[in-house]
């Protein structure tokens, strides 16, 4: 196995969904070795990017296959890559120990729908990856995520502010 430090990162998307009354959409994560309690297991929609994929692209697959939601309307992007580091203590249990954290690029979201349309148990034949969700107001994000992630939520926040007003 490489080295932590020589590990490389993964490249991934993420996804703000904002409804029309500018909260967004957060997911209770299924699991994962990086949950350590009750409190920190929320987040965003976000997964990697397949070779070649463009990652708008990728961002709406992602959304799609964890939350079977189609309706969206692509409002902004952050305009560079943010990263995170996973912790060494679970960094062998992630990804196969493949990747020291992940690089990934952030979009906002409207979700034009109903919230009917969002199905976390079964999304578009895809396995889950959240077993439950809600609508959340944005400043709160980064104290729902896993403490190494919050760096990025709080950027992602100070980015997409904009959109949780009405």
């Amino acid at each position: 196995m490489a080295r932590y430090d020589d590990l490389p990162y993964r490249t991934c998307v993420g996804m703000m969904l904002i409804n029309s009354e500018g909260l967004v959409f957060i997911g209770r994560r299924a699991g994962g070795p990086e949950h350590v309690d009750a409190t920190h297991v929320w987040q965003m929609p976000q997964g990697g990017v397949d070779a070649g994929e463009d990652t708008w692209a990728a961002a709406r697959r992602e959304v799609y296959e964890e939350t079977n939601a189609q309706s969206v309307e692509k409002l902004a992007e952050v305009p560079e890559w943010l990263t995170y580091d996973i912790p060494r203590t679970v960094a062998g249990r992630a990804w196969k120990g493949r990747f020291k954290g992940q690089k990934q690029k952030w979009y906002a979201v409207r979700f034009t729908g109903k919230d009917s349309e969002i199905n976390v148990t079964s999304p578009a034949g895809h396995k889950p990856e959240f077993i439950s969700w809600r609508w959340e107001p944005m400043e709160n994000l980064p104290d729902l995520i896993v403490p190494f992630k919050r760096p990025v939520y709080e950027r992602v926040v100070k980015e997409f502010l904009k959109f949780s007003k009405k």
